[in-house]
């Protein structure tokens, strides 16, 4: 059974989902401010957890940094009223996973959390891959683990989802659909302005990695226009497409 935390200030919307998710097989743990979410959080481990951004007493925003902060490797959906592009992007960039807009049905938003529990377990069973190594990079999938010359990387779940599935293809082009079919979901709904911002964090945290203890060599993705991402090895290989 898997547990869930609900951040919701709204009681009569709060009172369907829990009462949904719950129908559903999942332990609820509903909480309607941001602080007695991020207690929450301080208290007990979730396997996902679903955040309105509209919240009483905290900017939603600031609360879904903070629960990436505690629960690095949940996975984190936010709930949002607020359906303009760059109000998405601020709350992917501050940690979540994904999003929905309201009003969405909860015949939707169960999908979306099956597909994510479901790919996280799989993620987590894998656990026969031996580690990736590129340039000063390694990359370990059974432990989760991502190193650039011992010193570990910070990575968000999907962003370590993210490299791994690119590293599979190390100096091939992998194309978008292929990248959120296989990290996100095959039936994947949303927006695909999600790989672009989770993309664009691992670049960050790479480059942040490679000058930690020194000048250190890590791998690079590149962007193919019209088509997708290609892992780069620091070694040598394509460069024809974009690394910003």
């Amino acid at each position: 059974m898997t547990h869930l935390l609900l951040v919701e200030d709204d009681e009569r919307i709060g009172r369907l989902l829990a009462t949904g998710l719950s129908a559903n097989g999942h332990t609820v743990t509903w909480q309607q401010t941001g602080q007695a979410a991020l207690a929450a959080a301080r208290a007990t481990p979730f396997d996902l957890v679903l955040l309105d951004l509209g919240l009483p007493d905290t900017d939603g925003v600031d609360v879904c940094r903070e629960l990436r902060a505690l629960q690095p490797a949940t996975v984190l959906i936010i709930l949002t009223a607020r359906s303009g592009e760059m109000d998405v992007v601020v709350g992917l960039e501050a940690g979540a996973d994904d999003y929905l807009t309201k009003p969405f049905g909860l015949t939707a938003l169960l999908a979306r959390v099956r597909a994510h529990l479901r790919r996280q377990r799989l993620l987590r069973d894998d656990e026969a891959d031996a580690p990736f190594v590129s340039g000063d990079l390694t990359l370990d999938v059974s432990s989760r683990r991502c190193t650039v010359a011992g010193h570990e990387v910070p990575l968000r779940a999907k962003e370590f989802d993210l490299l791994a599935r690119l590293a599979t293809d190390r100096g091939h082009a992998v194309s978008r659909e292929s990248l959120m079919a296989d990290v996100w979901d095959e039936n994947w709904f949303g927006s695909t302005k999600t790989l672009d911002v989770h993309v664009a964090a691992l670049r960050r945290r790479l480059t942040e990695a490679a000058t930690v203890g020194g000048d250190h060599t890590v791998p690079t993705i590149t962007t193919l226009r019209g088509h997708g991402y290609r892992l780069e090895d620091p070694r040598g290989g394509h460069d024809d497409g974009e690394h910003g």
